[in-house]
Formats: C-alpha cells, structure tokens, sequence
C-alpha cells in the first residue's frame, strides 16, 4: 500500500525533465514520451501508469522510464529506488467513472441506458467535418507551432482574434488538418447551432456558377453570407476566375461585417497567386497570415509515433527513423509508408524488422534518378512558379524578378543533374563558370539559415520530379 514517500518529488522531477526539454524546444516530444501518472509508491518503487500498451512498450524502447529513474535517483539522492509501469487503459477508466455515476443514479441499471449515456457524453461529429482533425491529433513542430498556435487561438476567440486567418504552405503539411480543426473546436464548444460551413475552392466555384446557370444567385448568398465560420479551402483554384473572386469579396465584406469568422488555406502566399484581384488580396492579407514548411526530422519521427500510436501499433524505433530520413516532404506521405508497413506487418502476422522495412519500401522510395530529369523541366517549373517566361529566366535581366529563379533554378539543376558549371552557363545567358558557382553557393546558404525558404526548394524539386509533359 502507498505511502506517498516519494510523490511530491515525482512531481518536482517531472518538472524539472519537462523544463530541460522546453530550453531544448522539445516539449513536443516530451508530451508524447513522459506522459506518465503517478499512482503510489513504497520505500523503494515508484509506480506510474500510462493508458496503453503501446505507449508502456514505446516509452520503454525509447528509454523514457530509465530517464525518470536516474533523475528521480539524482534529485531524492536514494540509488536503490525503482520505477514501477502499469498499464490502465483510458476505456476502462471512463467505464470505471460511469460505474460510479451509475451507483449514484439508481435508475440507470442496464446495459442500454449506459449506451445511451456514453452517447450523451461524447463529441459531436459536424456533417462537414473530419472527426480525427481536431487540435490533439496535430503535432506541431518548427515548421508549424505559429500556424496551431495561431489556428488554436482563432478556434478560442472566433471572429474576435486574428481574423481572417490565412494558412500557406504544400500539399499535405496540415493546413486542412487545423482549418477543420478550428471548426471541430468551435462546434464541439458551444458551437452546436452556429453556421459552420468547411467547403473547398472549386466547390465554392461549382456551386457559385450552378446557381448563376439556374438563375438563383440569392441561394447562393443567403448560405454564404449568413454563416458564423467560413473555412475556404485551397483558394489558389480561385486564380483567372474573375466572377467568383468577387462573389468571393463580397462574401469576405458581408461576414467580416457581422464578425464571422473566416479560415482561409492555399498552397503560395496570396500575393503569389496568378490574376487574383487587388481588393481580394488586401482582405485576405489583412488578418494573421502563416506559413507552414516541411517538418524536421525530430518532428517527422514524433508524427510518425503520434500515428502509430493513433493505430495502436508497434514499430521499432530504427524503423521509425528510416521512414522519417526518407520522408522529406510531406505528412501524407510518411502516412501512406506507414500504411504500407502496416500492411505488410498484417499479411505476416508480426512487426518487420529495419531490412525487411528498406526493401518493402525501395520503390517508394525511389524517385525520379537524375538523369531523367532534363533542364527544359527545371527551368519550365521554376519560371511558372515565379511568373515569368522561360526566356527571362535564362536571359540576362538583372532584376530581382529574374535573378532570385535563375539561381534557383542553377542550383536545382546542379542538385538533379549531372550537368556542369560551364553547360550551365551556356543555358543561363552564356554566363561564366564564376557566375554559376556563385549562383549555386547563394542558394545553399541561404537554405542553410532560412528553414522555409528551405521548404520552398524542397517543393519546387518535388513539383520536377513529378512534372508531365
């Protein structure tokens, strides 16, 4: 039976490990892996407990528990005590406090008005809404603490704090993830009888021009412009449609007027978009505007066990790190290699080990090789993607409008290709092998100490990789 001896200095300690993780800007990776209660203790054991047995087996690989020890040894000054890890499972908790309730509520006694009580109890799911993007399933990191941060804000105070709030970045970093997030967290907060409408860009365009097709724009405008919270996504669909962009700026005036709140996602900064009307613009930019990069690798592992985690599976920690050193890009695609592993795992009835893991996933993998990738298709990503003409970027303007894509555009070719300085030089302009290498060195420092521009380039080389003809 517990004495409480050492409570007090198990809280201190946790403390204390919670502190040198935030100094290291790892408190995400704290709240995953030292997510332990305490429950007693005797002279000599301290026990703990966690809600899973994936979590017990994770932390213990991962050297949680033995970290606690030695600190709780370094701050009791005791080397004999021991950590003790039990597992209590979070499902039985909660039927444990419904079994408490139901002894106080005579009349709830049968198997089917507990149903019904948990029903009461759980969160309501809104019909637009993605029941798993909600704020606990998001791992923030380097790339993306403002954006959940400032989404987990707008989600608090909608329509008071930061509104719009417009959320950039590639394909499959989160943006969708948190603007539905703010959604569920409205709704899930008192928000049962407001207007929440999540809808993408080409659907607002579709329904838009239906309704001017059957001649009953007021429908149209009556849904959009009486809602509580907007969530448009993917608004870059929106460039050269003139006619939506400002049925668009309408629906923006009407709804920031009666203090609607409005989430807004794209793909580019908003300035970036080709043939989007100036007074969109202004408004769109007008409120909190957040750029969200390409995760770290410390960030990519702690999504990876987030997910594993979410699926109550195990997986070895070197397995997790490979996966996460060859997934660079995006959150979509360490799922789907994770999904391939959990697959496999399933079809063999066990856990695979790291080599099994390399040749499972080689062709995923395995992109596009350099010689495949021709110089034509650099320069025709980089001069879409900055607007100008294939001839400008390889002219010799020297304006910053041209110079900043002509470097980088020199230095994805020299990263992709084998082609040389002097080769280059004769396709950019004819400029001399200095020239070039100066290009080429600009751009590796500037990625060097600007981690989104470093996200920037990673996404361009992805959109070559993957560019048809």
């Amino acid at each position: 039976m517990s004495e409480n001896y050492y409570e007090e200095a198990w809280h201190y300690t946790i403390q204390v490990l919670k502190e040198e993780f935030e100094k290291e800007n790892k408190e995400n990776l704290f709240k995953l892996w030292f997510n332990m209660q305490y429950v007693e203790d005797t002279i000599d054991t301290i026990t703990v407990s966690v809600n899973s047995n994936f979590l017990k087996t994770t932390m213990d690989q991962k050297g949680s528990f033995k970290i606690v020890e030695e600190k709780l040894k370094e701050i009791i000054g005791q080397d004999n005590i021991k950590l003790n890890c039990i597992v209590v499972e979070e499902k039985k908790s909660k039927e444990n406090d419904i079994e408490t309730e139901i002894s106080d509520k005579t009349k709830i006694n049968d198997k089917k008005e507990l149903e019904q009580e948990e029903i009461k109890t759980a969160k309501k799911i809104h019909p637009l809404l993605k029941e798993d993007f909600v704020f606990d399933t998001f791992i923030p990191g380097e790339n993306s603490n403002f954006a959940y941060n400032g989404a987990l804000a707008v989600a608090k105070n909608p329509g008071k704090k930061y509104n719009p709030i417009l959320l950039y970045g590639g394909s499959g970093l989160g943006k969708t993830h948190l603007m539905q997030a703010i959604g569920n967290y409205i709704y899930n907060n008192g928000g049962e009888k407001l207007k929440i409408c999540y809808v993408s860009a080409e659907t607002f365009t579709n329904e838009f021009t239906s309704s001017l097709h059957y001649k009953n724009p007021n429908d149209f405008k009556n849904k959009y412009r009486n809602l509580d919270v907007l969530l448009l996504d993917d608004i870059h669909f929106l460039s050269e449609k003139e006619a939506t962009q400002e049925e668009l700026f309408y629906t923006f005036e009407a709804l920031f007027n009666k203090n609607a709140q409005m989430v807004f996602t794209c793909d580019r900064p908003i300035k970036e978009i080709k043939s989007m009307a100036d007074r969109l613009v202004s408004r769109l930019s007008k409120g909190l505007c957040i750029d969200i990069t390409i995760p770290n690798f410390e960030t990519r592992c702690a999504i990876l066990q987030k997910k594993i985690e979410q699926k109550e599976k195990i997986l070895s920690q070197d397995v997790i790190e490979y996966i996460a050193k060859n997934v660079e890009t995006n959150v979509r695609e360490l799922e789907a290699a994770l999904n391939k592993v959990f697959g496999y795992a399933e079809l063999i009835g066990q856990n695979p080990t790291l080599e099994i893991v390399q040749k499972l996933l080689k062709d995923l993998f395995t992109t596009n090789t350099q010689q495949n990738i021709s110089l034509e298709t650099i320069q025709t990503v980089i001069a879409k993607n900055y607007q100008i003409s294939v001839a400008e970027l390889k002219g010799k303007k020297r304006d910053k409008k041209f110079v900043i894509p002509r470097q980088i555009a020199i230095y994805i070719s020299r990263e992709l290709t084998e082609i040389s300085y002097t080769e280059l030089g004769r396709e950019f302009g004819g400029k001399d092998h200095t020239t070039i290498s100066y290009a080429y060195e600009k751009i590796a420092e500037q990625i060097k100490i600007d981690s989104s521009f470093e996200s920037k380039i990673q996404l361009l080389i992805k959109e070559i990789k993957e560019y048809k003809c």
